[in-house]
Parts: structure tokens; sequence; C-alpha cells
């Protein structure tokens, strides 16, 4: 495989914005499918939304890959989902992908959820193209949506196209590189038409060029030189100038089209190609497994030790299906590797190449590939390398749960059914966690939001069989401490021969609540006076003691633990000694920093026609919520509120009901705040009387 001619990259975007249209009309045009499909929602379905559920719904669940060629270039393509409770499949996806394609819709622009995409890519340092689709619907700005890139996701957009029309008069687009018009003819948009520039539109596309060079001349003294010449650049120059501003990420070079009605599509897989990086052009690092601080470069070259992550896991008829990349040496279908995490050594017996469902079987895969292994036993972010101990990936951001439901089988026969499947969904999906209720003994399950719970629980009737009574959904709250407090904490026992002793100083403090860690440990020992051997059991200790805080039983958050000074037996210290040391010590002094109790806000965003927006805005101020945004166009509100997770539970009944049925919102977790005093009483106390049922 050339991999100058290899490309990764991942299909994001905020739902319905038309990823799902735009990968089936690439999958056609690239010759890998020969009839299109739409997603429906009725049970039939876009060739990437092949589990049943997605048919049926009409939305993207799991990420789909496949492969295309597409001039002389092999692209491996992820479509990923669009709901936020389905975002792990974005993240796990777009940690190991190479480019991206940000879809944002013609009408809506930047939405919610195009905010964390963007946050997912930058995490991962991933460049990217945005694709502005949906230019048929009415309504459609796509200069509004290019200067929404700029304000709200803080990139240099530089549109390369020009819009010929808009809404039901949008005919094509003109390429502001060769400065010629472009039509797609055929019933399929197959045919692709060059012309010249309407002469209505001449002085417009001009101006939109003059401002496209302008802003690739930032990345460019050569190309600013010309143009402070007057001279006209070679169409080569630009390319190459857009393609080194792409891959350094500091520019994001935007395409129009509209996917549903086969326009645009093709020249957008030119982009892709053309701009976005192949495996050579990034840089890829590992970290020695002895010393974390210690990065290793990885070459994509296929004679060094193989180096992978295993980034997605899935369970079909025939096993497990482990979803690789591979940064680093060669594959071997028979081939033995070692999982860097347990230190086992497995057997890679089948390694297949997906599309969608479908799978063709192959012998070997190389540095850069993107493929899929057969009967691994792994979990999710695991890096597998040709020898043990050679190197660790940095593993998937992982969000925590924030909502929890309890569910018990109707049928009483049904339990060790029930554990497998949640078993099996656990090792998939790392957002979604089991649990028990220690009160109820309730099976307690959690996740990113409803939506993803009820996929679960409708997966479990049709791939299981297990019928489940569900409870109330119930808030992941958490608790924080408010303010610093300092400790002197001494363990001593003894109970006949040898004793316990450890003894700490130190103080806890807390942590901005936007922190990404949600526990930091800092120790500040000189001169010997805690044995470094001891110091992870007491970072060891303070972990265990979070799990449990003294408000409302929730676990802590938001802590920062600093040990100063502390003291040692030569004879009664141990691991265990200082463990215990650290629990009991955070157990006394944690109530003293007047710990507050945190409920996750949503940001929610609701698209109603106008004559509903003051009812929908009174009714989410009712919810506690706080409108952060309105604006009106083409006679649809758009409405922006942070609404307390609590309160939204059920909202999608409500706002169809408020609005006939009109209505539509998404949400995301923005970010957790300390819930209001008489609140938090309330939680306290119903916690309080649920312990006490639960005792009885």
């Amino acid at each position: 495989m050339n991999l100058e001619k290899l490309r990764n990259i991942g299909i994001s975007a905020h739902i319905d914005s038309g990823k799902t249209t735009l990968s089936e009309r690439i999958l056609f045009y690239s010759g890998r499918i020969h009839k299109m499909e739409e997603v429906h929602g009725d049970g039939s379905g876009a060739t990437m939304d092949h589990m049943e559920l997605e048919r049926e719904r009409g939305i993207t669940i799991t990420s789909a890959a496949t492969t295309v060629e597409w001039g002389g270039h092999q692209i491996n393509l992820i479509d990923t989902p669009g709901h936020i409770d389905f975002t792990v499949e974005v993240e796990r996806s777009l940690r190991v992908l190479d480019g991206a394609v940000l879809v944002l819709c013609a009408v809506g622009g930047v939405q919610t959820q195009s905010l964390t995409v963007d946050r997912q890519m930058k995490r991962y340092h991933v460049p990217r193209l945005a694709f502005i689709n949906k230019m048929d619907r009415v309504g459609a700005e796509p200069l509004r949506v290019v200067d929404e890139i700029r304000d709200k996701l803080k990139s240099d957009a530089i549109l390369m196209q020009y819009p010929i029309g808009a809404g039901e008069t949008f005919s094509g687009v003109i390429d502001l590189i060769t400065m010629q018009a472009v039509y797609f003819d055929g019933n399929r948009g197959e045919t692709i038409r060059h012309e010249e520039i309407p002469a209505e539109l001449q002085s417009e596309a001009k101006a939109a060029r003059g401002r496209m060079l302008e802003a690739l001349a930032m990345y460019s003294d050569e190309l600013m030189e010309i143009l402070l010449a007057e001279e006209e650049p070679a169409d080569e120059l630009v390319h190459r100038v857009t393609r080194d501003a792409t891959t350094l990420q500091d520019a994001t070079a935007v395409f129009l089209g509209s996917a549903y009605k086969n326009k645009g599509v093709q020249l957008l897989l030119d982009a892709i190609t053309r701009y976005l990086p192949s495996p050579l052009s990034r840089e890829m690092n590992g970290l020695d497994p002895d010393d974390h601080e210690r990065r290793l470069r990885l070459e994509p070259v296929g004679d060094k030790p193989f180096v992978g992550m295993a980034f997605k896991i899935a369970e079909d008829a025939f096993g497990q299906l482990t979803f690789f990349r591979v940064y680093q040496g060669t594959i071997e279908k028979g081939g033995f590797y070692y999982n860097q995490r347990t230190g086992k050594k497995e057997r890679f017996g089948r390694i297949v190449r997906m599309h969608s469902d479908k799978r063709e079987e192959i012998d070997s895969a190389v540095a850069g590939d993107i493929v899929a292994v057969l009967g691994v036993d792994c979990a999710s972010g695991d890096s597998f390398c040709s020898t043990l101990n050679y190197c660790t990936l940095e593993s998937i951001y992982v969000p925590a749960p924030v909502i929890t439901i309890a569910i018990d089988p109707m049928n009483r026969g049904d339990g060790e059914k029930l554990s497998k499947a949640l078993a099996k969904f656990r090792k998939e999906d790392p957002t979604f966690h089991v649990g028990q209720d220690e009160e109820t003994g309730d099976v307690l399950i959690s996740g990113m939001g409803e939506l993803q719970l009820e996929v679960y629980l409708d997966r479990l009737r049709r791939e299981f069989k297990v019928h489940v009574e569900v409870g109330a959904p119930k808030v992941a709250y958490r608790e924080a401490p408010q303010r610093t407090i300092e400790f002197n904490y001494k363990h001593k026992k003894q109970t006949g021969g040898s004793g316990q002793y450890a003894h700490i100083v130190g103080r806890i403090e807390p942590l901005p609540l936007d922190a990404e860690e949600s526990f930091v440990f800092e120790e500040n020992i000189v001169g010997g006076k805690i044995p470094k051997q001891y110091l992870p059991s007491v970072e060891k200790g303070f972990r265990q003691a979070l799990t449990r805080g003294p408000v409302a039983e929730y676990p802590v958050v938001g802590v920062k633990v600093v040990v100063d000074d502390g003291s040692y037996h030569e004879v009664d210290s141990s691991d265990r000694a200082f463990q215990t040391c650290a629990v009991n010590c955070f157990r006394q002094h944690f109530p003293q920093t007047k710990p507050a109790l945190l409920e996750p806000v949503m940001k929610v965003a609701v698209e109603v026609p106008e004559e509903f927006q003051g009812s929908v805005v009174g009714d989410l101020i009712g919810k506690r919520g706080v409108v952060t945004s309105t604006e009106v166009r083409n006679e649809v509100a758009y409405i922006e509120a942070d609404v307390p997770l609590a309160e939204t539970f059920g909202y999608m009944t409500q706002l169809r009901s408020m609005t006939e049925g009109k209505g539509d919102f998404s949400m995301e977790l923005t970010a957790h705040r300390k819930t209001p005093v008489s609140i938090q009483e309330e939680i306290v106390t119903e916690r309080r009387k649920a312990q006490l049922v639960g005792a009885k």
C-alpha cells in the first residue's frame, strides 16, 4: 500500500445534518455501492446504518467503517453518530483518524453538537474540512455559517466555493481556485459539467476568490509576495497552501453542497484526497510503559515492531469483532501479539476489512490501516504490540455517565441472560456502566442520556429476549469541596505483633468545576519523611474514599489532595497502613470542606416555529433553565438554554405537546454545577428515605 495515497477520515456532525446521507453518496460515487438508499426511519435505510434499530429510528447509533477508492487514493471512512448519547463513538473514532469532515447544516449552522465535535477534533489534533450541507433547504445561508465557524469554533474558515443559488434555486457551485461554475447533471448527479461563471455572479465570485487568497496568504510567504505583486498564483500553489494550513489545524477549508440532491459530493472527495493528511504526514507518539513522561515516536512503516490500538469492540454472531488502527509495523493472519495492559498474548485468527456490516478477509494489514480482527479478547482502548512492554498508546477520553435507571428482569429465570447482555454492552461501550443499588438490590445501568439507555433496553429485548421492568431515571449527582482545608492525620494501631503506623500532613483543595480530571494527587515529600514506595498507597487510599461522599453518599469529584509532610515507622509502616490512613483522613476531614451537591446541567437547543417561542422559553425558565440565546430565522425560533438534567426527563413529549408536534430539540452535557440549597435538601431527604426503606 502506498501510504501517501491513504486517507483515514471520519464524518461527524450535529444530529440531522446529513452525515449518513453524505456517506451514502460517497459510497455511490466511488463505486462501492450501485444504488443509493436514504435514511427513512421505516426499517429500510442507508448502507452505513446497518443495525435494525438504526433503520427503524432513522438515526446512527454506532460508528460504521468502510473503504472506498477515489482518484487513485484509498479512503478508510468512518460514519459517526450525531446524538450526544453516543458521543463515545465519535470520541474513539477521532482518536484513531488522520482527518475529518465536519458536516454543517446550511440553515442550522454551528449547533450544540457541532461544538462538541469541534472540541473532540481539537483534543486529538485532527485536521478537518467543513462541508455545508442541505444547500437546497429554504433559508440556506452558507456565508452566515462560515462566520459562525469563525466566531463559535474559533477556526479560520476559508470558503473554497461560492454557491450558485440557494434553497430551491441551488444548482451548483463556483470553484474559486479554477474560477469555473460546476454543475451536477444526470438523475443522480453523476455527470459533472464545468461552465463559465454566470455573468450575474462574476463580480461576487471574484470578490470571494480575493477573500480566499488573502486568507490563505497568511499561511504562505510565497503566496503573499505573489498577491502583493498583483500577480495570479498557480492553482498548484493554492492547493499546496490549503493543504499545509489544514494539516496544521490552523484553518478549515469550507465546501458546499446538498448530499440529498446529489450536488457537491465529488468535489468534496477531491478535497479529502487533496487537503487531508496521509498517515505519513501525522506525528504519532506512544508512551514508554516504564516512564509515561517519555514519548516514543511511531513510524508508519511495515518493517518496524507492530503497535496498534483496539479502538472499538463489537459483538456479532461470530464472536467479538475488534477494530484496530495499525500505527507501526504489520499484523498477519494467525500471528500472536501482546496486549500491553494485561500482558496476555493474543492470536489474530482472522483479519477483515469492513464495509458497514459486511467483511472482506485479508491476510495482513500494515501501518496506517484500519481493520477489524475476530476473536481477540480485549477492551476498548487497549494497546497491542509485537513484544511485551514495548509501548502503550494514550487511551480514549471517556465522559462520566449522567443518568441512571434501575432494571429488574420480569422473568426470574432471565438473570443469567441479563448478566451476559450487560457484560457485552459494557465491553462495547465504555460510557455504559452497570452497578447495584445497595439498598434495594436492583441492577442499575448508567449512561449519557435517556436515548442511549432506551436503545440498550431495546437491544435486550431483541438480541437476548430479556424483558425488564424499568424504574424512573435518576440523576448522577456528585459531591465536591467548596473550600480548602488542612489535615494532619496519624493512623496508629497496635493489636499484638506488628502494628500499623502512618502519618500524613497536607491539604484538600477544590478543583475548578470545568477541570477534566476529577481527582488530582500531588506530593511534595522531601528528605524521606515518607518513603517513596508508600506514596502510591496514599493516593490509592484517597481515591478509594472518593466513592461515597458525606452529603448524600454520591461520588466525590473536583478534589485535589496535596501531601507535604508526614512520618513513618521502620517496623509498623506498610502499604496497607498508609492506604488506611488516607481513607480515614479523607473521611474525617472532607466534611470540613463544606461539600456541596453538584448536578449535571445540559445545554438544550430547541427549534420551534416562531409562534411557539414565548411558551417554550417560559417552560424552560420554569425548569430552572437559563436561556442563553434566542434567534429567529425564516419564521423558525432557535432557542438555547442551560437546564438541569433532572428537569429534562420526558422533555421530547412535553415539547411536541406544546408545539403541535412541530418542535425538536437536542441536548448535551455542558457542566456540573452547584445544586440550589432547597433542591439539595430535597435530594438528601429523598436519599435518606430510600436508604431507610432499603434497610427495612
